[in-house]
């Protein structure tokens, strides 16, 4: 029997896909680092939108409706 894989292997296998991601992201830009920042800005500027108009407001601010009165800090 194999003992169970540990959570460096995890991690590093982690950090390469991440790695594999950059180098895609850089190769999309031409290899310009500077497109490649501001492409990724870009991206995070429209999902906070997507979030900000999709989600409900209550949501966001953290309000629950219903029934059940939930301690909220």
């Amino acid at each position: 029997m194999s003992e169970p894989e540990s959570a460096p292997s995890d991690e590093q296998s982690e950090s390469e896909r991440l790695d594999i991601a950059v180098d895609q992201a850089i190769a999309t830009c031409g290899g310009d680092m500077r497109s490649t920042i501001r492409s990724l800005i870009l991206v995070t500027e429209y999902l906070e939108y997507e979030l900000q108009t999709k989600v409900s407001q209550g949501y966001t601010r953290g309000v629950h409706h219903g029934r059940w009165n939930t301690y909220s800090g």
